[in-house]
């Protein structure tokens, strides 16, 4: 059976995402409700008592009659409700025809999608190919003791972050629209640096929304000095992880660093909370650059980051390159390249949208 749920189906989608044998908050209804970067769909393939499924968003081609596929930002790719490698090979491969079966009847020429490091979705997807490595993903593993995650913690960490309770830093759960409304001042502060597009300048309800959802756990955490929240984020937890999704520090306290003071208190709420892994991240565009060094400064342990990049239609794909004259040989990491605006001449939408994306999450 083959199913094509949409947003306005709640139940539906939550049914498929919550029954999956392993899922992430990028995953969920509301993560997709959000979004405004396409129409979002869940595509949902059944046999006998299994299920493979895959949410994606729907994004149409001006000036053609075509359109393709794209993800929400973070980490998404397929869902099962078995682990992928334990499907038997006939579901696997039914899955595949019916899905391109689906790509050709809605004239996608592509699908992308941002693949999660803690699921073994290669077993899947490796049966279509266009799996490229990014970068890596740094975690720390809350299943050891405190100590042992604390001995991981590079040189002078430990005593920066105890520097920072001694200077009068502290960390506190938002529990008042006051607090929402310190962090939301904070967290636009950081976008109008940045340059981000309004669509990034999420307000008070956008926040208290994600708190009260019931599709995973969010919490708003705050760093205070002197009284004053200077730094915060929300973190998610769900299916035993937790990460930052949307983390800011007001500019004049960043000479400060208080977010390694935030980010072993989120390990230690983690813990509390039952979480198995504390997802950092990687660098800007998963590059192993400053930031990347920062959150490596915690763990020494890493996860591979990959995206699948599928093209359902080969002639039309290099057809929409010969139309936007882009050398299919270039070495630009985009996808689909007929997306790309080069940046030497006007600032592409979708290239411009990546990199605030980068700096959002």
């Amino acid at each position: 059976m083959i199913q094509t749920i949409t947003i306005q189906q709640k139940q539906e989608w939550n049914d498929t995402v919550q029954q999956s044998f392993e899922y992430d908050f990028y995953h969920t209804w509301y993560y997709h409700n959000i979004s405004r970067d396409g129409e979002p769909v869940l595509f949902k393939f059944t046999e006998g008592e299994d299920f493979i499924a895959i949410p994606l968003l729907r994004r149409e081609i001006v000036g053609s009659h075509l359109a393709d596929l794209t993800c929400v930002y973070g980490y998404t790719g397929p869902l099962s409700n078995k682990p992928f490698a334990s499907l038997k090979k006939s579901t696997v491969q039914n899955f595949k025809t019916t899905f391109l079966d689906f790509l050709k009847k809605n004239r996608y020429i592509t699908v992308f999608s941002r693949l999660n490091p803690f699921f073994n979705q290669l077993a899947l997807l490796k049966e279509f190919g266009g799996v490229y490595d990014n970068g890596k993903v740094v975690y720390i593993d809350l299943r050891q003791s405190i100590e042992a995650q604390r001995s991981q913690y590079k040189f002078r960490l430990t005593n920066k972050i105890e520097s920072l309770r001694k200077k009068g830093f502290y960390v506190k759960e938002a529990t008042t629209r006051e607090d929402v409304k310190a962090f939301t001042a904070i967290y636009q502060e950081n976008m109008r640096c940045v340059h981000a597009n309004e669509y990034y300048m999420f307000s008070e309800d956008y926040f208290i929304d994600m708190m009260r959802s019931k599709e995973f756990i969010c919490k708003l955490l705050l760093v205070y000095c002197s009284g004053k929240a200077v730094c915060g984020a929300t973190v998610v937890c769900t299916n035993k992880i937790i990460q930052s999704h949307l983390l800011g520090t007001l500019n004049e306290y960043r000479k400060y660093a208080p977010a390694k003071l935030l980010t072993e208190e989120i390990s230690l709420i983690g813990r509390r909370l039952g979480m198995h892994y504390f997802n950092l991240g990687g660098g800007y565009g998963f590059k192993e650059d400053s930031l990347f060094l920062f959150k490596s400064s915690f763990s020494d342990l890493t996860l591979e980051y990959k995206s699948w990049r599928f093209v359902a239609d080969k002639d039309a794909y290099q057809k929409m390159l010969c139309e936007n004259n882009i050398d299919p040989e270039t070495d630009v990491d985009f996808f689909p390249l007929y997306r790309y605006i080069n940046p030497g001449s006007k600032k592409g939408e979708e290239e411009q949208k990546q990199k605030e994306e980068e700096l959002v999450v």
